[in-house]
Parts: C-alpha cells; sequence; structure tokens
C-alpha cells in the first residue's frame, strides 16, 4: 500500500517517469546528459563500466565467472547487458585495453558497431605490461590498438589509465594532442590521478600549448570519498571533468547486505566481513534515502550525479536487470537543498 507521504515525496518524479513510460513504450529509454568538463562530450548520467565484458567463448558463461580474477561475461553475455544499457538510454561506455587484454573493448566495438554515432567510448590504456605508458611510442600504439578492437575510426576520450612517473608529462600531453589533431581521438583524460599530478599536467598543457585533460577517473563513492576534500574541489577550479569509478562500493551501497544477516550467495562480498563503522554508515545513508521515498541504490548513483563536476557514473553490471535498475536510479534528480544536506552527511561519516 501507498502512503501519503509516499505519493508527496514522489511527486517531483512524476514527470520524470511519465517521461520514461513514454520512451518505453517506443522501445527505448531515456536519461538526461550532461557536459563533460570543458568540453563538448554530452553523455548519459549514466555510463557502463567495461570491466565486466571480455571471457573469451567458452570460458565465462553469462551467468558469470572469472577470467584472469576478475568476474567477468562472454560475447553473449557481454552483450545482453550492453544492450540493456543502450535500451535505457546509456550512452557513455567506458573500458580499457586492460580489461580481458583487450576483451572488453573487442565485445563494446561488436555489439555497438552499427549504433557508433550514437554512443560515446570512452577507453583506457597503460598497465603493468605496457611499462612507461606515457612514452609517445607507446601511446600511439596503444590508440591503434584501441581503434582496431572498438572497430572506430576515432575514440571520444581517450584516458591514461595510470600515472607514468618515468615519463614527463608533457611528452604524454603533446603526443595526445597530435593524435586528437589527426581525428583519432576527440578529447583525453586521466585516471588515477593526485591533486599534485592533476595541477602538474594542466600547468604543462598551458607550457606547451596544448589542450590538457578534460577528465579525470578516480574512485569515489558516498562511503569512498576521500576525493570531495581534494580532487573534486580542484577539478571544479579547473573546470575538468571527474568520473568516478566504483561508484557502488563493490555493491555495499545496493541494499543487498544488512547488519547480523548472512550476504547473498554469489555477491562479491559474500565471504568477506563487513565490519560495524561500515554498516552504520550504510544505514545513515538508506535513511537519507528512504526520508526521501527512495533506496539505497537509488542514493548511491543519483547522489553522484548531483555533483556539479560529475557528468557520468559508471557502475559495471553482470546482468541486464542490474542495468535497468541502475538507470532508474539515475533518473532521481536531488534538489539543491537534497544534495547540500547529503554532501554534509558524507562530510561526517
Amino acid at each position: 500500500m501507498i502512503t501519503r507521504r509516499r505519493l508527496v515525496a514522489l511527486a517531483p518524479l512524476f514527470p520524470v517517469l511519465l517521461s520514461a513510460a513514454k520512451a518505453f513504450a517506443q522501445g527505448k529509454g531515456t536519461l538526461r546528459t550532461k557536459t563533460l568538463g570543458n568540453s563538448d562530450l554530452k553523455v548519459s548520467v549514466l555510463g557502463i563500466g567495461g570491466n565486466s565484458f571480455g571471457a573469451p567463448p567458452g570460458g565465462t558463461l553469462a551467468a558469470g565467472g572469472t577470467f584472469a580474477g576478475r568476474r567477468v561475461l562472454d560475447l553473449e553475455g557481454s552483450r545482453a547487458v550492453i544492450n540493456a544499457a543502450f535500451d535505457a538510454g546509456v550512452t557513455f561506455y567506458d573500458t580499457a585495453e586492460a580489461y580481458a587484454n583487450g576483451g572488453s573493448e573487442t565485445y563494446l566495438g561488436e555489439v555497438l558497431k552499427d549504433r557508433r554515432k550514437q554512443v560515446v567510448f570512452a577507453t583506457k590504456w597503460g598497465g603493468a605490461a605496457r611499462g612507461p605508458a606515457g612514452k609517445r611510442a607507446v601511446v600511439r600504439d596503444a590508440v591503434e590498438g584501441s581503434l582496431r578492437r572498438l572497430q572506430t575510426d576515432y575514440i571520444d576520450l581517450f584516458q591514461m589509465h595510470a600515472p607514468d612517473p618515468a615519463t614527463p608529462i608533457v611528452e604524454t600531453l603533446q603526443v595526445l594532442a597530435e593524435l586528437k589533431k589527426e581525428g583519432k581521438i576527440r578529447h583525453y583524460g586521466a585516471s588515477n590521478y593526485t591533486v599534485a599530478m592533476i595541477e602538474e599536467a594542466d600547468k604543462a598543457a598551458k607550457s606547451a600549448g596544448v589542450p590538457g585533460f578534460i577528465s579525470v577517473q578516480n574512485q569515489y563513492s558516498l562511503l569512498e570519498n576521500e576525493a570531495e576534500k581534494d580532487v573534486l574541489p580542484l577539478c571544479a577550479k579547473l573546470n575538468i571533468g571527474f568520473i568516478p569509478y566504483y561508484p557502488l562500493a563493490s555493491g555495499l551501497l545496493t541494499g543487498k547486505y544488512r547488519r547480523n544477516q548472512p550476504a547473498p550467495a554469489g555477491t562479491r562480498l559474500a565471504n568477506k566481513p563487513i565490519d560495524a563503522a561500515t554498516y552504520d554508515k550504510i544505514e545513515k545513508l538508506e535513511a537519507f534515502a528512504k526520508a526521501r521515498g527512495h533506496t539505497l541504490l537509488d542514493l548511491a548513483i543519483a547522489g553522484l550525479a548531483a555533483h556539479p563536476q560529475i557528468a557520468t557514473v559508471i557502475a559495471g553490471a553482470t546482468q541486464a536487470d542490474q542495468v535497468r535498475e541502475n538507470a532508474v536510479s539515475a533518473a532521481w534528480q536531488l534538489t539543491a537543498a537534497d544534495a547540500a544536506e547529503l554532501s554534509k552527511l558524507t562530510a561526517q561519516i
């Protein structure tokens, strides 16, 4: 039974839900879009993280398994999730050459090749096998490999997966600027960068007279919120977009885990202890969401999307239903007052 209080709490969502219902009737989803940093890239507020795609044929079934230590899907399992995301209105697809040894890029390229103009491809290069990833030759080799696997002639956002302390950042920025001029990439960003690294890259780009990074992709959730203290304020100052990964805190913010109850079988944290302090934080966040007629999952996604510097929240998925649930959560737009209250809450926990 729906109470009067819940109806009042849901009232602001009625226009969004009506629009979504109309879109569903037409066979497509709708998600609002935001502009990423100071670029011209308009992306859906919900993105898909591609680290769940890429198991070789016969290696992992759609139900999920492991490949190279990570739970990933084979081509048909990946196709189901990617198609569900596209149908829900997701336009931003984030992957990396390191995911399943290029398998993630390969599957995204295969599934979306006929819809390329309708999506934004963001991929990352670099990793332990690459060595100094910022070197000119390495960057050029990496972009050619990603273009081939994604079956495209341009990449919307090419991101440095991790810092390369062995290579001057100006060398990396100069080759990225060349690739942008050649039309092989539209924009470039960084991942796992600290405040000092972002500042250094910004100064180097200005000194060299080349475009700088338009985005930074770092870990951030309502539980793991260190970025609020340093990286996010700097991104706001420099007008750099921020893309959070692990927004659901490895599943802790999905609502699946309850104090004094066993974790659901097959979930990521099924055999790992969760301490009382973590449950205290989760329950405070859930109470905040419930008071506004929403779920913890809704808050985990919509709470991040409410930040001015965050254009898209990327979440991985191994099932189509997970994507659809995330899309519903992304439809909630926090009021300015609620966003301010949430900021106070996360600062305390």
